[in-house]
């Protein structure tokens, strides 16, 4: 088997021709051959999935946006590339995949509906653009390598739309036999069903196709290339000098991700696990720690001084809550919701129930749905269904918090000395993070009480192990 480094970039690398450059500037420090994964340019997602669910006519605003896609990526060809005949190779493909996607909106506009299967392909079409441009413009370099699209592998997924997850034991052999020691760039965000379906991997799922092909591979690391130095103790854009996190457990990795940073896709641990394939976090604008990363993520726990060692956030929560006298102790009313729920694709992000109440923690856009279901449900015991959406989830992380006393409490009189309410609280799920609720608009707030108690100096927190 050839040996591969697994390389991931981003969209945020991918907004003008100079970040094309600057990702070949990145591929010759590595000696030896590569697997590139390409998420799309950044906003072009948004921009397809605006389109396709937008009012008016999706026809005529899906011809708007071809026509910028083809202006946008045909003076990306032109400026980086010379040779006229590769030019014009790349520009016919470019006009055929765009045909593609012309023709997959016209058949949502003709339906007048968004079938699950016409908006996975329809979205993964950033990416598909974005490796066609990448891999040509690496030709025109003398660079060798081949774009290797998902449907070509074929890389199979479970079929599920949207949300596809991947056997990788079962991918390992077609992926293998596709390759003979050249590099290759792949489009991430999704693979195809056993019937030829495209299906996403989910938002930022290229993160977890690249960890499924490094497993397939048996890949020394996967490597995740960033404009940022990888993850910290909280969100930079709120939090004035945050620390530096140079090692951490998949575990807290995919807490972190979990709820809210963008440094990685939630799942991108799953696939390197059992082979403990480590993931390195790199900096594409800083390159004066080559080799080591700025995060080293792998199987490897540690605790540090603080316990906790990071502080994330998310918006994209809402509260499901059914109430009823003994709603919460009456068998069979959870499962018969988790059993609806699941025959229907909603993930239940978390429960918390009590005598009178259950509380679902749901993706906000699951709710509408979730709703539409329990609504046509005669569920007995549940006297009322409500909806809190105005909330945010704010998450600690950290090996070992669960084993030292004080913790909790000192992180809630952190966030009651600014007279924070709390909703909901969750401690004990995790071996790694304690989450709890607050109002939407006391969430920077709560995670800046957080931050300052514990990477303040005068303030550090120095636990007792509760053995």
């Amino acid at each position: 088997m050839y040996n591969y480094r697994i390389i991931k970039f981003g969209g945020s690398n991918l907004r003008s021709s100079s970040d094309i450059e600057e990702i070949y500037n990145v591929l010759n420090y590595y000696e030896q051959p590569v697997i590139a994964v390409m998420s799309a340019f950044y906003g072009v997602t948004d921009q397809l999935e605006n389109v396709i669910k937008s009012s008016g006519n999706v026809y005529d605003k899906g011809k708007q946006l071809i026509n910028y896609l083809w202006a946008y990526k045909t003076g990306i060809i032109d400026e980086l590339i010379q040779n006229y005949r590769l030019k014009d190779d790349l520009k016919q493909e470019l006009g055929n995949r765009l045909e593609s996607l012309d023709k997959s909106i016209f058949a949502v506009h003709c339906i007048g509906d968004l079938p699950d299967f016409l908006e996975d392909e329809i979205l993964s079409y950033g990416e598909r653009l974005s490796s066609l441009i990448f891999s040509g413009f690496l030709r025109s370099k003398d660079f060798n390598c081949k774009e290797l699209l998902p449907e070509d592998i074929p890389f199979i997924t479970d079929g599920v739309f949207g949300k596809a997850s991947v056997d990788c034991e079962f991918n390992a052999s077609a992926i293998q036999d596709k390759l003979n020691g050249s590099s290759y760039i792949i489009p991430g965000f999704y693979g195809v069903s056993e019937k030829g379906k495209t299906t996403l991997l989910g938002r930022g799922g290229s993160d977890y196709l690249a960890a499924c092909i490094a497993n397939c591979v048996n890949a020394k690391s996967l490597d995740v290339w960033k404009d940022v130095n990888g993850f910290m103790s909280a969100d930079p854009e709120y939090i004035d000098k945050p620390w530096e996190l140079e090692v951490l457990s998949y575990d807290e990795a995919s807490e972190i991700a979990y709820f809210g940073s963008e440094i990685l896709h939630p799942r991108t641990a799953e696939p390197l696990r059992c082979k403990n394939i480590p993931i390195k976090v790199y900096n594409i604008r800083d390159f004066s720690n080559w080799p080591s990363p700025h995060t080293f993520i792998s199987q490897e726990g540690s605790v540090s001084s603080q316990v906790i060692k990071s502080i994330s956030h998310s918006n994209s929560f809402a509260i499901i809550r059914l109430a009823g006298a003994g709603v919460g102790v009456k068998p069979g009313v959870l499962a018969h919701v988790t059993r609806l729920f699941d025959q229907n694709r909603i993930n239940i992000k978390s429960v918390l129930t009590s005598q009178i109440a259950i509380n679902m923690l749901l993706e906000k856009d699951d709710i509408e749905a979730a709703m539409t279901l329990l609504k046509n449900e005669d569920i007995k015991a549940v006297e009322s269904i409500s909806v809190t959406d105005d909330i945010s989830v704010v998450a600690a992380v950290g090996e070992g918090m669960v084993h030292y006393e004080g913790i909790a409490s000192e992180i809630f009189t952190a966030v009651a000395e600014k007279g924070i309410n709390v909703r909901l609280i969750c401690f004990g799920a995790s071996p790694v993070a304690l989450y709890f609720v607050v109002e939407n608009s006391k969430r920077l707030e709560a995670v800046k009480a957080i931050h300052n108690y514990f990477f303040t100096p005068k303030k550090h927190f120095e636990p007792e192990p509760n053995h």
